[in-house]
């Protein structure tokens, strides 16, 4: 067996450096908690829950999620889409704040949807909100316009900017701005 040239030794000293180096990195991201704190704008509730720990999501916390983003208009409960709650956590870590996520909206029904429509401008007949992949939000003492920053920056989604209304648009669905 001829002894591997130059170029492809140094290929594999390099790609074993890299998965040596990213391992305790990733194992250092699973093992994180992430928590989240919300301020239910319609409803008045407030809920602070660590809806991840050692790798897992805490299913008593998404239940505790699905209860507090359910259509206030209803009652209807839905699951909330755990990528969702890391889309919000990444966009947490990228601005300075103290306060909860005030909630404008989260899960909306299908009836909630058609009636919103008809009443509003910017309610897709195909809403995010009714697959319980897209939320209303802001935060107090964060510039509306830093927080669609931080949307954006964190590429994960849609984020929609809605200064009128005071809130930023944050989904689970492809990547789009409006």
């Amino acid at each position: 067996m001829a002894p591997p040239s130059r170029r492809r030794f140094f290929a594999l000293l390099a790609a074993g450096t890299l998965a040596l180096a990213t391992r305790p990195a990733h194992a250092a991201v699973a093992a994180q908690s992430r928590e989240l704190r919300f301020s239910h704008l319609h409803t008045g509730e407030v809920l602070t829950v660590e809806y991840f720990q050692a790798g897992h999501y805490q299913p008593d916390a998404l239940e505790a999620v699905n209860h507090l983003l359910r259509d206030f208009r209803t009652g209807d409960v839905h699951v909330i889409d755990p990528a969702l709650l890391d889309v919000v956590h990444a966009v947490r870590g990228r601005v300075a704040s103290r306060r909860p996520f005030d909630v404008i909206s989260g899960y909306r029904s299908p009836h909630t949807n058609s009636a919103l429509r008809r009443t509003s401008d910017g309610v897709a007949a195909r809403s995010l909100h009714m697959t319980g992949r897209a939320i209303d939000l802001r935060l107090r003492d964060v510039p509306l316009a830093t927080l669609r920053r931080a949307g954006l920056a964190v590429g994960a989604g849609g984020v929609g900017y809605y200064p009128a209304s005071n809130f930023v648009h944050l989904d689970t669905g492809r990547m789009r701005a409006w």
